[in-house]
């Protein structure tokens, strides 16, 4: 089963709480709260829950109308494109201040956007405000929720009625099991789609020079070896900081749509560019969803190569990243079609290490092995036993040790069991999850 998350964008005049709200949701400070009008410039996405329903919520600058200041501009462009790519509306308002005109002017855009809309009152911070929040019925838009992001107060109730519009945004759609899904992802101009072009013989894409000229996520089936594919080819992860486009923005999250509904990812790295740190977050981002990765160095028949260039480069990518020395790294050339099936053998095979299963009883001899070269250290003074050792979920695999003091296992010591584990039983390209249970 999958399905697409819905996007939920809280909008909103400046200065009323849209920032505060959002961190109170997600649990983070991720956005700037400032008391200062307009301090969140750009829209932030992140992908959080309530009462069993996943969701993108997306935070955006303060929606000023009028103003003919450049970022003021960029601002409201930003809040009108949540306003129109959002499937639900979160409608901030300020209960201390009351009606404005700006909010007036917002709530004649979001009710144009005919889409759910939940209608919040910030700052009602005790019973006086929150009588005082039945002003907002004047707007016209139904139930008014008074609210204190500050603090939490009836935030809770917000969520409940946001996740109850969802509907048929989270219908589950059958998928075929016998379908390997991958993405291709990576910073603009690596080469995404050229990928997907020479994979499948077809232009059926755009490709220019142009950073960005594949504006959604494109789903093609096809059949290698008897084996069938399903690839998903993106607009790419754009920097949050740098994304002012509104249709890049909202490609971004499509791409961690993407990740979250593939078996395996391949990220694309510009060899003449080379390894940056935003290569390394979305490198994150897949291992930390639980996919397969592969990092793809595409345009190498740009590269001036010597004898052990391939060996630098890919030991320079270990070095950067020390996580990837899991993980297999091809290079590439989409131009010349070098190399480009070996990255299709690779989503088979690391997909079969997805769902490989490893017998209790290897596992146990196995750990008595690495028990037996060296013991965990004994902080204060206690002595740690690893009782027993079972895989309980695949895709990806988790490993669940039981032992006396799970707290007191240094994280150098998880480190040399999950070597040792990939020494005996590879699963290379796939993230591991080792749990360390109270026996």
């Amino acid at each position: 089963m999958d399905m697409r998350l819905p996007v939920v964008a809280i909008v909103g005049r400046t200065n009323v709480g849209k920032s505060t709200l959002f961190n109170r949701i997600v649990g983070k400070r991720l956005s700037i709260v400032h008391e200062q009008e307009g301090v969140t410039r750009d829209r932030i996405a992140m992908e959080t829950d309530w009462a069993g329903h996943d969701f993108f919520l997306v935070d955006t600058g303060g929606y000023i109308p009028q103003s003919s200041d450049i970022i003021d501009k960029e601002v409201r462009k930003q809040a009108i494109a949540a306003i129109e790519e959002a499937d639900v509306i979160i409608l901030v308002v300020d209960t201390v201040v009351g009606i404005t005109w700006e909010d007036e002017e917002i709530v004649k855009r979001a009710r144009r956007a005919k889409k759910p809309l939940v209608l919040v009152a910030n700052k009602a911070d005790n019973t006086e405000l929150e009588h005082q929040s039945h002003v907002f019925y004047q707007l016209g838009l139904g139930e008014v929720f008074p609210v204190s992001a500050l603090n939490g107060r009836s935030v809770g109730d917000v969520l409940d009625k946001v996740v109850s519009t969802f509907g048929d945004l989270e219908i589950e759609e059958e998928i075929d099991e016998d379908v390997i899904r991958f993405a291709i992802v990576g910073m603009p101009n690596a080469g995404k789609s050229s990928l997907t072009n020479a994979l499948l013989g077809v232009d059926r894409q755009i490709v220019t020079d142009i950073p960005g000229t594949t504006r959604d996520s494109i789903n093609t089936t096809f059949k290698y070896f008897d084996q069938s594919y399903e690839m998903i080819d993106t607009a790419g992860l754009r920097r949050k900081a740098k994304v002012n486009d509104s249709v890049e923005y909202y490609s971004s999250i499509r791409t961690q749509q993407a990740i979250k509904s593939s078996h395996v990812v391949i990220v694309l790295i510009d060899a003449e560019k080379g390894f940056v740190s935003h290569d390394a977050r979305v490198m994150e981002e897949v291992i930390s969803a639980g996919k397969g990765l592969i990092v793809g160095v595409n345009k190498w028949d740009l590269i001036e190569k010597t004898t052990n260039t391939m060996r630098d480069i890919r030991q320079g990518l270990v070095d950067d990243m020390f996580a990837l020395r899991h993980y297999p790294i091809q290079f590439i050339s989409t131009l010349e079609r070098k190399r480009i099936f070996k990255l299709v053998d690779l989503v088979k095979q690391i997909h079969e290490e997805r769902t490989k299963r490893i017998q209790t009883r290897q596992l146990n001899l196995f750990l008595e092995d690495v028990v037996a070269r060296l013991q965990p250290p004994s902080p204060r003074g206690k002595e740690i036993k690893l009782n027993y050792c079972a895989q309980v979920a695949v895709q990806p695999p988790v490993i669940v040790i039981f032992t006396n003091y799970p707290d007191l296992i240094k994280t150098a010591y998880k480190r040399y069991i999950e070597n040792r584990f990939r020494e005996l039983f590879g699963f290379e390209g796939v993230p591991i999850r080792m749990s360390f249970r109270k026996k």
